[in-house]
């Protein structure tokens, strides 16, 4: 809204200072420093709000050290986030890019999907929230609106996507299906919206999966974010798309205003999620930042990078899968009678996800959270030399 009454300003009357917000550097900054403010000023009050409404959070018994004492801690603090991303984004961005429409749209729908969750757990008193097929659900439709919004919209359709650590690092996914004959040129939408779908529902997932102690969901969300703003910002930027050899991506760089934003926003509520925390985000905000970070992705074709870039959210999933089919085995090959839990010893884990284990081994929260933040860095810098690294 500001960058569209600034340029009318400039036009119309020459107002000193109205064109810097031309700059989408300019408006970045403005929309980082925006959101960490609003989470920064509207925290408390939000606190103090949610423990007259009575809105905490409920913890199950998983046998941790510290777990009883976050009994209560306000939750829902999502909530927060997302107003710390959305209103910089209205305010600094241009609202006739579609690829800002895109992400604001996938924010709120995400939003809602975690609000209902919380709103269960919280005021319904059903510790199981949400049933998981509605939440895969809802993640699965946003995919698919991703998936055909880049495969079919007339000013940003492809099906290519950037390929780390090779030369010439465009790949087509029409080459997965090339081989069954060129009948598949007009079908290969398919197999795009079909990765959509995965990247978005297993990212979505996986960060949800590593908001389990104070602080880490927060701050690997900030890091990852920071990457996405550099490499959006080098996609929209044609002088260094050339200079790098990646694809330039025209109007891409807009999306930097939003991730900036995104970031801001995170690290505002890192200041209230440290330990030992003083909110808690819920699956209004945990869900929403996965799903943000996917469909961000997608959008500046970097999905492939995610492995790479979300490593700590790649691990966090690949425990809890790891662990549930290693004691699926161990139940089968010893014939364990239905309600008879694996031993302990015999799991891969001692429990998961694998923060939890960690925590298991005696290991304090703070320090766990510290060097997952540590490999969080490293892998985003390894994502961002990727694009030299060929």
């Amino acid at each position: 809204m500001l960058y569209y009454l600034f340029d009318w300003l400039d036009k119309t009357f020459d107002f000193p200072g109205a064109g810097v917000f031309q700059y989408i550097s300019f408006r970045a900054s403005m929309a980082a420093i925006t959101s960490l403010l609003i989470m920064l000023v509207l925290g408390k009050p939000f606190m103090r709000y949610i423990r007259r409404k009575s809105i905490g959070e409920t913890v199950r018994s998983l046998g941790l050290t510290g777990q009883k004492e976050k009994e209560g801690t306000p939750t829902m603090g999502g909530l927060l986030i997302l107003a710390a991303i959305i209103i910089p984004t209205l305010l600094f961005a241009k609202l006739d890019n579609i690829y800002v429409v895109t992400m604001l749209v996938s924010t709120i729908w995400l939003g809602i999907i975690g609000f209902i969750d919380d709103y269960i757990k919280v005021f319904k008193k059903d510790k199981e929230g949400l049933p998981g097929k509605f939440k895969v659900m809802g993640q699965v439709l946003l995919g698919l609106g991703v998936g055909l919004l880049l495969s079919f919209h007339p000013e940003i359709a492809s099906t290519k996507t950037t390929i780390p650590f090779v030369k010439g690092n465009m790949f087509d996914y029409a080459w997965l299906i090339s081989w069954m004959g060129s009948w598949t040129a007009n079908w290969v939408w398919v197999v795009y919206v079909l990765v959509a779908i995965f990247v978005v529902t297993a990212v979505s997932n996986a960060a949800n999966l590593t908001d389990g102690i104070d602080g880490l969901a927060t701050s690997t969300a900030a890091i990852i974010g920071g990457s996405l703003a550099i490499l959006a910002w080098l996609s929209g930027n044609i002088i260094m798309a050339n200079y790098l050899n990646i694809v330039y991506l025209s109007n891409i760089g807009e999306l930097t205003i939003f991730i900036t934003a995104f970031v801001g926003a995170t690290l505002g509520f890192l200041w209230f999620n440290t330990y030992p925390a003083e909110m808690f985000m819920g699956d209004t905000g945990s869900l929403a930042l996965g799903g943000i970070i996917a469909v961000f992705a997608l959008l500046i074709r970097k999905e492939l990078l995610i492995p790479v870039l979300c490593g700590i959210y790649l691990v966090e999933d690949f425990s809890v899968i790891w662990q549930t089919r290693g004691c699926k085995r161990y139940r089968r090959k010893h014939k364990l009678p239905i309600g008879q839990p694996v031993p302990i010893e015999k799991r891969p884990f001692l429990m998961t996800p694998i923060h939890h284990h960690y925590q298991k081994k005696g290991m304090a929260e703070p320090k766990i959270v510290q060097r997952f933040i540590i490999i969080g860095i490293l892998l985003a810098i390894i994502s961002i030399v990727t694009l030299k690294l060929r």
